[in-house]
């Protein structure tokens, strides 16, 4: 009896993962028979798990049930689990920290010492940095994710940069989380073009609707897409450089929400930034520490020229 209620435990565990396994795999990965699967789905079905068949796969999927079921993680998931719920308790989702406490409280509880011990030892050596950051309401992020969900439009008041309050109609693509802020990419129904929003600034309006058929975004990298849009298109200057590093190695200084980096080869990259300074777009791509070449705008390649002969005099 106790073997099979460990390959149970062990079966729920496979199933919970967000795909579609078939009686085969999990047959193999059991070291049982595909006949002792479907009796242990059975099980699991009489005990209240709504396990699904597939058709035409012959596979099993755990499917969403009225009650929460318990979650069945390994030790790196245990742990992954643990240390993300303590980051964000200091997150940047506005009224998650104290949720976060208590569902990492009842986590630790029942970790084994040995997971106890790993998690002590990651708390112990790491240092957050202090943030006093815009933060994002929790119900503003599920409105927008419902919206995305559902192809909905969604109506918000928002607060733009310099103060100027307006009513917003967007089409909702996607969130983008930079680290410390989160972005609405949409569609701009009154401006006809794809726009970015800080979610900090916005506030949801209802009744929301009508359902819309989404359209092709602008990048197939929100991400990327997001982080060109706030780092370079509000600005009079617009900087392309050559940096001669890996994007990977560039992306360690140069943070998305201030440049866009792209990868050229393993040992360069381009990098996107925008200013009102032309001043202030050199030193800025200077003070990172990498060989560069710039091209574009081309006022900002003769300011670079002689802002290096000033420099080479300052230095005798």
């Amino acid at each position: 009896m106790a073997d099979t209620s460990a390959r149970l435990l062990r079966l729920l565990s496979l199933l919970q993962t967000r795909r579609d396994r078939s009686g085969a795999e999990l047959a193999e990965r059991l070291g049982i028979t595909p006949r002792t699967v479907r009796r242990d789905i059975e099980r699991l079905r009489a005990l209240g798990y709504p396990v699904l068949a597939t058709a035409g796969t012959a596979g099993y999927r755990l499917g969403a049930g009225a009650d929460l079921p318990p979650l069945l993680l390994d030790d790196d998931e245990a742990v992954a689990v643990a240390m993300g719920l303590r980051t964000a308790a200091g997150g940047s989702i506005t009224g998650i920290e104290e949720t976060s406490v208590r569902a990492l409280a009842k986590l630790e509880q029942v970790l084994p010492s040995r997971l106890r011990h790993r998690i002590n030892a990651l708390r112990s050596a790491t240092v957050p940095l202090a943030s006093t950051g815009p933060t994002a309401d929790p119900d503003t992020l599920t409105a927008i994710a419902a919206a995305v969900r559902d192809s909905v439009r969604l109506r918000f008041g928002y607060r733009a940069h310099d103060g100027t309050e307006s009513v917003r109609t967007t089409e909702p693509h996607r969130l983008v989380h930079t680290g410390r802020r989160w972005y609405l990419l949409g569609w701009d129904v009154e401006r006809e073009d794809w726009r970015t929003y800080r979610v900090d600034r916005l506030e949801p309006r209802t009744p929301a609707g009508p359902r819309f058929t989404p359209r092709t975004p602008p990048d197939p990298d929100p991400g990327g897409y997001t982080s060109r849009a706030i780092s370079t298109s509000p600005y009079r200057y617009q900087g392309r450089f050559t940096l001669h590093v890996s994007a990977a190695t560039a992306a360690e200084r140069i943070a998305p929400t201030t440049a866009a980096l792209e990868p050229i080869d393993e040992h360069s990259c381009t990098l996107r930034a925008g200013s009102d300074s032309l001043d202030e777009l050199a030193i800025y791509v200077a003070g990172k520490g990498f060989d560069f070449r710039v091209h574009e705008p081309p006022e900002l390649v003769e300011h670079i020229r002689a802002l290096a002969a000033r420099l080479g005099k300052a230095a005798g």
